[in-house]
């Protein structure tokens, strides 16, 4: 029986960075023999962040969020899952709202604040987490590795890709948007040199996160 991956795209630009190193990433798990389940968190059902009910601390919704909305299919399906892949862009030196409501819904469901199990999770799984950035990317690594930190803690092993200086435009001499920050070409190269090589390097991560 194959195992099954859920892919989770926390970035709302289809075609773009992100949601190519999460296409790229679920080739390499499915040519390992996974199957894929894939969200797009911006085309789910209207959904929030957690709204501190603590109805997962009791007892008999033990792990399980209960509040119903566009994320619970995400929550269930990563439940039932043998691997998640998320990725989200930077927005403002942190990951999207809508990975962050992702984030607390799926850490706080687990966590018991019982010093004797700190955890619920009984079923831990390996994560690969994904975050590309128009910034260098040596500048977020504390930031993803704090993120590392918790998602280890309280869903599985976790590995972090970050892809820095990214592509943000086809065109950066628009007339319309004129960005004078950034170095147009260096940018077009390095998107046709180094984000090749990160796309291989995602490929190998989601396919060894299948044997795990």
């Amino acid at each position: 029986m194959s195992k099954k991956i859920v892919v989770v795209n926390a970035g709302p630009r289809m075609g773009w960075n992100t949601d190519t190193l999460l296409q790229v990433a679920s080739k390499g798990a499915v040519a390992a023999g996974a199957e894929i389940e894939r969200f797009d968190l911006f085309r789910l059902e209207k959904y929030t962040g957690c709204i501190s009910c603590f109805g997962c601390k009791r007892k008999k919704f033990k792990g399980h969020c209960i509040c119903r909305d566009g994320l619970t299919p995400v929550l269930d399906a990563i439940r039932e899952a043998d691997g998640l892949i998320i990725g989200s862009p930077n927005y403002l030196s942190e990951l999207t709202a809508s990975f962050r409501a992702l984030y607390e819904r799926l850490i706080f469901q687990n966590l018991t604040y019982r010093v004797e199990e700190p955890c619920c999770n009984d079923r831990m799984i390996p994560v690969l987490l994904i975050m590309t950035s128009n910034a260098p990317d040596t500048i977020y690594y504390k930031m993803m590795q704090n993120y590392q930190k918790t998602f280890s803690r309280f869903v599985g092993p976790t590995e972090i890709f970050v892809s820095g200086d990214t592509l943000q435009l086809k065109d950066y001499s628009r007339t319309d948007w004129p960005w004078t920050l950034f170095d147009a070409e260096a940018k077009q190269k390095r998107h046709e040199t180094v984000f090749p090589q990160e796309c291989q390097k995602v490929f190998e991560m989601g396919s060894k996160l299948v044997n795990k």
